[in-house]
């Protein structure tokens, strides 16, 4: 009965299921076979493995602790590499997700490293045809399911956008020239 206490004492909550629940009584026979009354009291279940760090200290010694899975990567072509260059196979357009309309510029590229990925050419207008060179970035297109990758403007055969005033280092365009 002490350690009942004691960790009725250690975790309040445990109280809370104790009294809600009827305590089953159950016969157990000791070494003098004499039978005696003895309380069962709820074990609390171990919690999943997202939620490891909310787990009780009991439920640590008991289950251990669980690693974390790794994390999905957001651009699987690009492994550790700011960006990589790349020929285009085809050039088309696609219709973005529900909300919103219109036609979207997309480019399909053949790596380097030999993959081929689904790019989008942001901006207005492009000179992108089959067999350009192009230099390829991360980042998705948000509307636009399946495509994670982006073409880098003004770099290798894709030329920047022309008569951009702002944001101009996105879109690959030089200052213009002061008349």
């Amino acid at each position: 009965m002490p350690v009942n206490l004691l960790t009725r004492l250690l975790r309040p909550s445990l109280l809370q299921t104790t009294t809600s629940r009827l305590i089953q009584p159950s016969l157990s026979i000791s070494a003098h076979k004499s039978p005696s009354i003895a309380l069962r009291l709820p074990h609390p279940t171990p919690l999943p493995s997202s939620r490891a760090h909310k787990c009780t200290l009991i439920q640590v010694l008991r289950n251990g602790r669980t690693a974390q899975r790794a994390r999905k990567l957001r651009s699987p072509a690009l492994i550790n590499r700011p960006e990589m260059k790349g020929v285009c196979l085809k050039v088309g357009t696609t219709k973005p997700k529900k909300p919103n309309s219109g036609e979207r510029k997309i480019a399909r590229v053949r790596l380097s490293t030999g993959k081929v990925v689904t790019a989008y050419i942001p901006g207005e207008g492009h000179n992108v045809q089959q067999h350009s060179v192009v230099m390829v970035r991360g980042g998705r297109a948000q509307d636009c399911p399946g495509v994670k990758y982006h073409l880098v403007r003004g770099a290798l055969d894709l030329g920047g956008v022309g008569n951009r005033i702002t944001s101009r280092s996105k879109y690959g365009t030089k200052k213009p020239k002061a008349a």
